[in-house]
């Protein structure tokens, strides 16, 4: 789906868009993804929703300011400020990787309404973050100094371990390209060494708390945030539903798109019946 509209906040430009109509869904990427990740799920759910799909700020299509900070606290900040602007009341929330802390954190810590929130192999227990995650973050200012060429074939080795299977060229392309390039690749860096599992910490507390129709789905062999987050996430929040999908890792949205696209289907028309 084409982010063709623009909302200016802070001097971020954040690009958004929205397909369809009915009960309103929102999809949230994680890092280091955009919205293009949930493009073919968001044209699929638009013959019978109001979809929308944003980059956040530092990501995809939106602007990446090197002034402009890129943490959790802005994501979830500039995540209140869009749903204010789309005048939204009570959208269904689909949630993936860093999405989910942003959804988390717009729902506990700014009081954000939602419908439901569904977490797709989410950012949201500590710890999180696969090794080469770290590795990096520990050492951004020696990664950004990279040659162009080698950080590429640094970012393509760093994107294929999320997937079980393995990722077609053409969406490497789609994950790899917006982190390229002499902007790309320093808002690459950028964003990593502003992650904190502290923005996380803060919300742990408050998962017990949550009264929102709450789904759980996780592949099983998630290498990046490894299944047992999700069993964590199931016991802690109450009421919370899980799916465990076998044979995918952390880009279910490749690994298996079938069983994601039937597990969203599902949970979206059992709220429609209650």
């Amino acid at each position: 789906m084409n982010l063709k509209e623009q909302f200016t906040w802070r001097g971020r430009r954040i690009a958004w868009g929205t397909k369809g109509s009915g009960p309103a869904v929102v999809f949230c990427h994680g890092t280091p993804w955009s919205s293009v990740l949930w493009a073919p799920f968001a044209e699929a759910l638009a013959k019978d929703h109001t979809v929308y799909s944003w980059d956040m700020p530092g990501y995809g299509a939106s602007s990446m300011d090197p002034s402009h900070d890129v943490d959790l606290v802005v994501q979830g900040e500039a995540f209140l400020a869009l749903l204010d602007h789309w005048a939204l009341q009570d959208p269904h929330v689909i949630a993936h990787d860093y999405g989910g802390a942003v959804s988390l954190r717009a729902h506990l810590l700014h009081g954000a309404p939602f419908a439901s929130l569904c977490l797709v192999d989410a950012v949201a227990l500590r710890p999180w973050g696969s090794p080469f995650f770290n590795l990096i973050k520990d050492n951004t200012e020696v990664f950004a100094q990279l040659p162009e060429a080698v950080h590429r074939a640094v970012l393509e080795a760093y994107i294929a371990g999320a997937s079980h299977h393995g990722l077609r060229a053409e969406n490497m392309t789609d994950l790899a390209d917006p982190w390229c390039g002499a902007i790309g690749q320093a808002a690459f860096y950028r964003q990593i060494a502003q992650a904190d599992e502290a923005y996380t910490a803060v919300l742990e507390p408050l998962l017990v708390s949550m009264s929102i129709p709450t789904h759980i789905i996780w592949g099983e062999n998630d290498t990046w945030i490894p299944a047992d987050r999700a069993h964590r996430l199931h016991k802690v929040i109450p009421g919370s539903t899980l799916s465990l999908v076998p044979q995918s890792g952390h880009l279910i949205h490749y690994d298996a798109p079938v069983a994601l696209a039937t597990e969203l289907t599902r949970w979206l028309q059992m709220l429609s019946r209650t």
